[in-house]
């Protein structure tokens, strides 16, 4: 008999670790946020400071397939400064960034600025005023996920990352999920397909 595994879709705060387990004290980890079950690993994890859709199961195959490079992730980023069509032209050809102090040109990629600021809740750390200048949004989408990969690339371009949101991962979307915020899928559920 074949082992019944469970999936979840998570919205990741601000200020939470992807970990089960740590041990740096006075961090936030995401199991004080539900009660997954023993066996439980986040997928494609995100940083302290990001945020947005998590996926978490208990089957490594369909971790394996989610980490592969033929599923899309895209983000929504908040940049610094008002970003120029010369700046996405570049993100969209691949900058060089720096991996474990080795240099690493990212594969082209689709970028596009967004019209109007996303619909997210308020982030609970003001990330600035309006007097440190105007700010931009844009969609970025990869298939690989190196370290801060979207940090390091946008600042690369001269637009620096000031809020970032994973909004879909293949072709699995936030929706309306709220930050914290778990929902179990069907474990016959596959996105990738």
């Amino acid at each position: 008999m074949s082992k019944i595994h469970r999936h979840f879709i998570m919205h990741k705060p601000f200020g939470y670790l992807c970990q089960f387990v740590c041990e740096l004290k006075k961090k936030k980890l995401i199991k004080e946020l539900y009660e997954f079950p023993p066996g439980t690993m986040a997928i494609g994890r995100l940083d302290e400071d990001s945020e947005g859709l998590l996926f978490l199961t208990t089957d490594g195959k369909v971790s394996e397939e989610i980490r592969s490079k033929n599923i899309e992730k895209e983000y929504y980023a908040q940049l610094d400064g008002l970003i120029t069509d010369d700046a996405i032209a570049a993100l969209q050809a691949g900058v060089e960034i720096g991996i474990r102090d080795v240099k690493y040109m990212t594969k082209p990629c689709s970028v596009y600025r967004l019209d109007e600021s996303p619909d997210f809740a308020p982030r609970t750390k003001k990330i600035r005023d309006d007097r440190h200048g105007p700010t931009s949004w844009i969609s970025i989408t990869i298939t690989e996920g190196k370290f801060r990969q979207i940090r390091k690339m946008t600042a690369a371009s001269g637009f620096p990352t000031l809020r970032l949101c994973r909004v879909r991962i293949g072709k699995i979307t936030i929706g309306q999920l709220k930050p914290a915020e778990v929902l179990e899928v069907d474990q016959f559920f596959n996105p990738f397909k």
